[in-house]
């Protein structure tokens, strides 16, 4: 069996090397030469999947360890009885954690308690799911959005984007969808942007389609819209540059990245294609879960709350390093931006979730151990 991977895959040839000869390179050079005599295709986001890339090839199962599938033509793969499968939920912890890091940095640039701010979350799917419980663990009021959930019964859970729009933070978790009555493709256009709350922060680690980039950065150039966090582009790899020097967090679609989230995609996709197969999965991703973080963190010193949560997470996700790293693209000749903003994802350094990390605290840290556990760390007394 032949299989081609984006080399971007975290443990793929390990995993599938088992399964047949594989074959890594860029997603971005995936063409229909390079996929034609393969049985098996492994792709992430940037690999668009469609007749132009599959017609008269002999590939049997298509494999994305990603949430969203926007990127593959799944009717033409029915239509050709190619199997395929994605990875639901596989880095939905890791976006969340994403969205602590930002949404605490934003609060201590700005002087405030997350406590008393609401948060307006689009989509309430796996990550979604994942925010809301790590919003409540920070103390914030949620306000939640979703309608094909609230036509399944959930009518008196979710609210319509005016209440949205009324939030101080919004936070959007929705796949891209271009039809329908809940496409999402431009949701956030500069129509929504103006009944926005004035001062409100806007956070997008779901498509960059989602928000049109023109009119955001428009309402941010005139104090419209508070600030922004971005981790997602229209264009990518060539994004806004000017869009980029408006946000107060800017990265290269990296929400998603964490190391554990990419192990559990490949095993998810893995098991999938064993399974269309009608092969044992032997490989086993369990030992590269194991807890990884050398050092216990220690905030037990940290009398204030709200520094002992900052130090803690910090300590193990740091969301400015990868601001950093991306606003070096503001400096950059205009055809090395794109190889740039690739090469940030595909050099990601390992990152783990809060849960690979212990945090000491001192015993009348009741509040911090609260807060500390909601979020996913493993809290352990001093003394």
């Amino acid at each position: 069996m032949r299989i081609v991977a984006d080399e971007n895959i975290v443990l793929v040839e390990e995993a599938f090397g088992a399964l047949g000869d594989v074959t890594t390179m860029h997603g971005r050079s995936m063409d229909a030469a390079a996929v034609r005599d393969a049985d098996v295709l492994l792709v992430r986001s940037i690999t668009q999947v469609n007749a132009g890339l599959l017609d008269g090839s002999s590939v049997r199962f298509v494999g994305s360890p990603t949430i969203g599938y926007d990127h593959v033509d799944t009717a033409y793969l029915v239509s050709r009885d190619i199997g395929f499968d994605s990875a639901p939920g596989c880095n939905a912890n890791s976006v969340a954690e994403y969205i602590v890091g930002a949404l605490l940095k934003l609060a201590e640039w700005r002087e405030t308690d997350l406590s008393t701010k609401r948060l307006g979350i689009v989509g309430h799917g796996n990550v979604g799911k994942h925010v809301e419980a790590k919003a409540h663990a920070l103390g914030m009021d949620c306000v939640l959005n979703d309608p094909p959930l609230a036509r399944q019964g959930g009518a008196t859970r979710y609210q319509d984007l005016d209440a949205i729009r009324q939030c101080d933070i919004i936070t959007l978790h929705v796949p891209l969808t271009k039809d329908g009555p809940d496409a999402t493709a431009h949701m956030v256009d500069a129509a929504f942007l103006s009944q926005c709350k004035t001062g409100s922060i806007i956070m997008n680690s779901a498509r960059g389609n989602v928000i049109e980039g023109v009119a955001l950065r428009d309402a941010l150039e005139s104090g419209a819209i508070g600030a922004a966090v971005l981790d997602v582009w229209e264009n990518e790899p060539t994004i806004d540059t000017e869009l980029l020097a408006n946000c107060a967090i800017g990265t290269p679609h990296i929400a998603g990245y964490s190391y554990d989230g990419k192990v559990t995609g490949t095993r998810q996709i893995y098991e999938a294609a064993c399974k269309h197969f009608e092969l044992d999965a032997t490989w086993d991703a369990t030992p590269h879960l194991a807890s990884d973080v050398a050092e216990l963190i220690d905030v037990s010193g940290v009398e204030d709350t709200a520094s002992a949560i900052r130090a803690a997470v910090c300590s193990v996700y740091d969301v400015t390093t990868d601001d950093k790293s991306l606003r070096t693209i503001l400096n950059m000749p205009e055809a090395d931006r794109g190889p740039h903003f690739d090469g940030l994802r595909r050099d990601y350094p390992r990152r783990r979730e809060f849960h690979a990390a212990t945090v000491r605290i001192g015993n009348a840290q009741m509040e911090a151990q609260r807060i500390l556990s909601g979020l996913g760390f493993n809290v352990k007394l001093a003394g």
